[in-house]
């Protein structure tokens, strides 16, 4: 339910970092994927503790798992901002990738209000719990619990749409290896949501729990596939940082040009104003005044030889 790593090699693993700094980019990527996994087995212990029979032990459940999906919802803004930082924040490259805007932008869009809806659904039940039944809170919470879920489904199948042309087969067999796991528990988690509010909706008693043990069931194996999903990513991870950015995808349409001369033509003043005088033009996309314009001009008319036409009228005139 989250894009993670990318197999493109805009992607800055550490935002706002220059090229040299190698080892901080591989520390933020692996700090990125470590906390999803770290967040997928507080919700598996969350939903967990949903199925003991003690009461204490489902508010106890319930505190872990938003715990968890505060650290999902982190991960989730860190991978937008992180593919927003891989173009150097230029949005205009979204007119020559389309694809770039329909998966690498909005595939963690969406699984950021996703995971930002089911934690609200989660407080909401929260707070049923201490403060007691709450025919709104109920209703909105129950709804929520489905439309966040909806929304992972949404951002999985972006990122199963995503196509690679030129990167390396590997890479794209870890890409989908990653992909289905979240596929597959975000629809876990829709149907739980589904299948509680009906459940609720078909007791009339206001006694009857508002998170079946049934949620708490399909929850829990959508947490085992996030983890799964978690651990995959950690190993494309750690091959993809092997790789040294080799058999990635590029930028399609003109964009990893384009990119690449914006980011060749923001150079120290010095070293443009080199380049200028070597080239005599312009270095990149930088901006240099034009040349003066060169106009030919005629050549000085020598002095008359001696014996000259203006020699012989003057002695012919003495």
């Amino acid at each position: 339910m989250v894009k993670l790593a990318t197999a493109r090699d805009c992607r800055a693993y550490s935002l706002g970092a220059t090229g040299g700094e190698t080892s901080r980019n591989r520390r933020w990527e692996y700090i990125n994927a470590g906390v999803y996994v770290f967040a997928a087995v507080l919700l598996l212990a969350g939903f967990l503790a949903q199925l003991w029979p003690w009461a204490v032990s489902t508010k106890a459940g319930l505190a872990v798992a938003v715990v968890g999906l505060l650290g999902v919802l982190a991960v989730n803004a860190h991978d937008l901002l992180a593919h927003v930082a891989g173009v150097d924040y230029n949005l205009g490259l979204a007119g020559l990738d389309t694809q770039f805007v329909l998966v690498e932008l909005a595939a963690p869009a969406v699984q950021l209000a996703g995971a930002a809806l089911t934690l609200v659904a989660l407080i909401l039940f929260e707070i049923q719990m201490e403060r007691g039944h709450r025919r709104g809170l109920e209703k909105h919470g129950l709804n929520l619990l489905i439309a966040g879920p909806a929304l992972w489904c949404l951002g999985s199948i972006h990122n199963m749409c995503q196509v690679y042309e030129r990167a390396n087969g590997h890479v794209q067999i870890l890409q989908k290896s990653v992909h289905i796991p979240f596929l597959l528990g975000s629809t876990l988690f829709f149907i739980g949501g589904v299948v509680n509010r009906n459940d609720v909706h078909g007791h009339s008693s206001h006694s009857f729990t508002l998170l079946g043990r049934s949620w708490a069931w399909y929850c829990l194996f959508g947490s085992l596939l996030f983890l799964a999903g978690g651990l995959l990513n950690l190993l494309k991870v750690f091959k993809m940082q092997q790789m040294g950015g080799r058999g990635l995808e590029k930028l399609r349409g003109g964009a990893q040009e384009r990119l690449s001369r914006e980011r060749e033509g923001k150079v120290p003043l010095i070293l443009e104003e080199g380049r200028r005088g070597k080239h005599g033009g312009n270095v990149g996309d930088t901006w240099a005044p034009p040349a003066p314009r060169y106009e030919p001009r005629a050549p000085p008319v020598p002095p008359p030889p001696e014996g000259s036409y203006k020699d012989a009228v003057v002695s012919g005139g003495n």
